[in-house]
Order: C-alpha cells, then structure tokens, then sequence
C-alpha cells in the first residue's frame, strides 16, 4: 500500500499548473486574488467539509451549512475583503432525509441575511460515501490592498486577534470529553464567527495576515514560510477564553496545555504581522471593533520557528492540523 500524500506535498505538486499567474500567489494564501471593478480587487477563496471529518455524523445540517459559510468567509477576513456572494457545491449520500435538504437551505438562508452574501450558482451531486459541502466565496478589497500571508518583515510584531483554543475544546465537550457548562466551547466549534469585523483595522495597520484553521502555530507558521523569515512565538502570552483558561489551569502541565490547544485548530481566530511602531495601536483598533487581541511574538530573521514557554524553547512534534490523501 503506498504511503497517503502529505497535504502540502500535494500542494507544491500543484503549484506548476498555475503557469506563475500571479492571480494564485503561488498557491500559498486559500484564496486568490483577481482585479476586478475599478479600485478594487476580487478575492476567491474555496473551503471543503467532508461528514465526520470537518463536522460530527449527527450534526443539524442547518448547523453543517452554517458552519461551511463561515469557515469560508474566514478565509476572506483574513484577506480584509467584504464578501458579496457565493458557489456551493453539495454531494448528499443516496437515501437522505428530505428535511435535511430543508435544514441546510435555513442555516444558509439565516447566514446569508446575516454576512450579506448570496448564492450565485453550484452544483449538487449525490456520492455513496459520507456528505460532502464545499463553498466557493467572493469579496471585494481595495486594489493593491489585500492582505497576503507573504507580507511579514523581520522585526514585525506577532498579534493574535480572537481567543485560542476554544475550536480543540469544543470538538472534545462535543464529543463529551470534558465539561462545557453553558454550551460557549461547542457553541464555538459549531459556529464559528469569522472576524470580518475586523477588516478596517487590518487595513490601517497589518502587513500579512492568516486565519486560524490549521492550529494557530501551523498558521503564524505559514505567514513566516510565505515571507522568507522566522517566528519566535511566546506560548503565555496567547490570549485564552475564560473556559479554555479553566481547562488550561485543571491540568497537570499548563504549559502542555497551552501547547495543545495552540495546535488544535478551528479557532478562526486571525493571526497578522504589524510593524512593532503600529502594534499597540493595532491591538487597541482590534479590541475597539469587539475582539480580544494579544501581542504573541515577532517575526524575525531567518527561517526558523521557535516557541517558548517558561523562558525556554519548547520540543514542538506537530505545528498543528495537517490533511493527507
């Protein structure tokens, strides 16, 4: 049996089928960039859910539907683009339930008054394997303007907008693991907000930005391998919710603790490079839009990445999610 494909192995085997249209940025950023209607840019980017892969078996299809358009638009927050519209594509498994067709249609009805965005066409097919959902959004940002994961300088400032490591703890309270009192750790995992909010504060003052799917070190990561620098990452400094704070606090190594949920992913948090004259200014920008924000490191010379915690550098065996075929 050959060995699965590493997800980013299968990327670089790709990269050649772009003909080095700059349009793809190299394939390096989940979206691409295309200008479009005068002083502005047209962003695209793609996202993908598989049934008991990206979302549990039992999960409400309205909830399914809702958390593919937000999961996408996160991509576009990254990028400061305001979203206008959508592609969906559906491959439901033979022999459904009619209601679950009704269900996904309202969670898209109810996200699509609720980000201003519209179904411009798709496709939908039926497959003998499990549900898949994939959504294709666009946006609009100021020509010139988006924000790139390959922006970073050394020197830069790293800030983490939103909290980190509730996306790792909701698939767990969801799968009843630990504790989730009032519902916010599944809550998030589920409904994840994209932080399009943010995207005038992004535009003022960041340089490179990426949004937090992968795990937030797999993501800060890719801002640093798309720039040509390195990133030294202050594990405690991480800004935490008040129950991932009481998990981290409940177990036996919070320092492991931190680690884990700083690689877990699905947080849709946003992690940007600012220029360190321009950090605090941004933090407050951030926290003034309805966000926490957190100074996390700095981006720095070389290639390398390194993660500290307790004033020394951290074994790190996995940077985060990582899909393989």
């Amino acid at each position: 049996m050959s060995e699965p494909i590493d997800e980013f192995a299968w990327i670089d085997s790709l990269r050649s089928l772009t003909h080095g249209d700059s349009r793809a940025l190299n394939l390096q950023d989940d979206a691409a960039v295309i200008p479009g209607r005068p002083g502005w840019d047209l962003v695209i980017s793609k996202d993908a859910m598989v049934e008991g892969v990206h979302f549990l078996s039992r999960e409400e299809r309205s909830v399914v539907a809702r958390r593919l358009i937000r999961t996408a638009l996160s991509d576009l927050a990254a990028k400061a683009a305001q979203p206008f519209g959508y592609f969906l594509m559906t491959a439901w498994p033979a022999g459904g339930d009619p209601a679950d067709r009704a269900g996904f249609i309202q969670g898209l009805a109810a996200d699509g008054e609720q980000f201003g965005i519209a179904l411009l066409g798709g496709d939908t097919v039926s497959t003998p394997g499990p549900m898949t959902v994939c959504a294709t959004v666009l946006g609009w940002a100021p020509a010139g303007r988006t924000l790139l994961r390959s922006g970073a300088l050394a020197g830069d400032t790293l800030v983490v907008c939103g909290f980190i490591g509730d996306g790792r703890l909701g698939l767990e309270a969801l799968r009843g693991a630990i504790p989730d009192h009032d519902g916010s750790l599944a809550n998030h995992y589920r409904l994840p907000t994209p932080l399009l909010s943010l995207r005038s504060a992004l535009i003022e003052h960041a340089r490179a930005a990426a949004d937090v799917s992968d795990g937030l070190l797999a993501d800060a990561g890719h801002i640093a391998s798309a720039s040509g620098v390195g990133l030294t990452i202050e594990l405690e400094r991480i800004r935490l919710s008040p129950a991932a704070a009481s998990w981290c606090d409940a177990q036996s190594s919070p320092v492991a603790a931190r680690l884990t949920l700083a690689t877990g992913g699905d947080d849709y948090a946003l992690v940007c490079a600012v220029a360190p004259e321009k950090a605090e200014r941004f933090v407050n920008a951030v926290e003034a839009l309805g966000a926490p924000a957190s100074v996390a490191g700095s981006f720095t010379g070389g290639g390398r990445l390194r993660v500290i915690a307790g004033g020394r550098e951290l074994e790190v065996a996995s940077l985060g999610w990582r899909h393989a075929g």
